[in-house]
Order: structure tokens, then sequence, then C-alpha cells
């Protein structure tokens, strides 16, 4: 798998002023949220270092996440629309005609059930406004290779997560999201002071050390390893949400 590093024994150098992880399998204990994470994310607030959501979710999903955990804001649709705790939602990505977007969206999909007839649009699907899912389960690796490769040839990025695979607009990724909304929102944090978190391929743009440098990923990041063109720099000993609560310990003890 290559080598994995730990947690740094020294703390992270510079410190993080913005913790922004990913959810699915990363905040999520068998899909779902714990009573344990709440409590993690009001210890990481009330110790002053604030929580972003940045998730590949849907727009209306994400939408009342925002509001009703303890966070500093979220992003849906891996870099499309991000959601401050207050004010409206605001665009990551530039579609002049959302509804022409989601039809060109629609007949890329359509392609790829011409080569798989067994595709379904994932359920949050209808709740999206950037990109378009449909559900990951019951393909091989080579499958989800070949999907790449025709997306990229319609001229449509593609990635995946733990539960679903994403068509987007080309540029459009977690990180570059992110940047935007530290500009807008958390000036003067650097992404050099940003911790990124994640554990599948559609986190792999945050694991960029051009672009984050300081950046982990819960343990079951290795089931992906070998597949990732950017790895975390660093790698909790637990998996999904405890892996995560295991970082938030690590960060607290220097708040």
């Amino acid at each position: 798998m290559g080598e994995v590093q730990p947690l740094p024994s020294h703390g992270f150098s510079p410190r993080p002023q913005l913790l922004a992880t990913d959810m699915d399998g990363t905040l999520t204990h068998a899909g779902k949220f714990t009573p344990a994470l709440l409590q993690g994310l009001e210890q990481l607030q009330s110790a002053g270092l604030p929580v972003m959501i940045v998730t590949g979710r849907s727009a209306g999903w994400v939408n009342g996440l925002a509001h009703y955990l303890p966070v500093a804001g979220a992003m849906a649709e891996n870099g499309g629309i991000y959601f401050p705790p207050d004010g409206p939602p605001e665009p990551l990505v530039e579609i002049p005609d959302l509804v022409a977007h989601r039809q060109r969206l629609h007949e890329a999909f359509t392609q790829l059930q011409w080569r798989w007839p067994q595709l379904h649009e994932s359920n949050d699907n209808r709740f999206r406004l950037t990109d378009w899912t449909f559900d990951l389960e019951g393909f091989t690796q080579a499958d989800l290779d070949e999907m790449a490769q025709i997306c990229q040839s319609l001229g449509w990025g593609f990635t995946y997560s733990t539960v679903q695979c994403h068509l987007f607009t080309v540029g459009q990724s977690k990180a570059a999201g992110l940047k935007r909304a530290i500009e807008r929102h958390f000036a003067p944090v650097s992404t050099a002071e940003v911790l990124t978190v994640g554990d599948s391929p559609n986190d792999q743009s945050m694991f960029d050390p051009a672009l984050f440098p300081q950046s982990v990923g819960v343990a079951n990041v290795a089931d992906y390893w070998p597949h990732l063109t950017y790895r975390p720099t660093y790698v909790t000993q637990a998996a999904e949400v405890a892996g995560f609560l295991e970082l938030a310990e690590f960060l607290l003890q220097d708040f």
C-alpha cells in the first residue's frame, strides 16, 4: 500500500485555523451520524476551531446540515454550492443556465446507460444543481476506470465516493470550491492553515500537497490507496467517524 504516516507526534505546523472535512465515510459510522460525532463537533466549535463540511451530497440535503450541525458552513456537490451558516447558498462554479446544464448531464448519463443498462440515478439526484449522480454498488474498478474514460471523451469530469458516482463540469472539485469558500468567508486564513480530511477518491483534490499541504485520511482511505493520484499526508488509526474523532481529540490538545 505504500508508506502511511500516522498523525504527527509534534502536532501540525502551522496550527490549523480551519478543518475542512468530507462527510460520508469520514463523519459517519455505517452511514449514520453518531452522538459522539455531535459532541466532537461541539467541542471543536467551543475551542474556536471552525469545521466546514465538504461533501459530494446534494444541495438539497446539505442545506439542512449547514443549519442544524455545529459547523461553520457546508459545501455540497463536490465544490458546486456553498452554504454559509447565515445567508443564502452561493454557487462555486459558473453555470449560466442550470436547466440546460442538467439536460446535458442527463444526456451524458444516458450514454453511460447504453454501456451499463443497470445504472440507476441516486436517490438524491433530483435535489442536485451542479452535478449528476448514480449508485456505485455493483461496479468493479475496471468499470469505474472505463466510466471515467467515457466521461472524459464526452467533456465531463467523473469521480466516485463510498456511496455514489458523480458527473460534473471539468474543473469542479472539492479543492477548487474550498479555495473559493475560504477566500470569501475565512480570510485571511491561508490554505496552509487548513487541515483537510477525507476517505475516498472524490476527496483526493483536497489531498494535493500543492493546494493543501496538511491533509488527513481516516483509516478506511486504505481501501482506495492504489487508486489515488494524491494521498493524504497523514492517516488515522481508526476508520470512519472514530478516525475523525481521533483527529479531533489530537487537535483539541493544542486549543
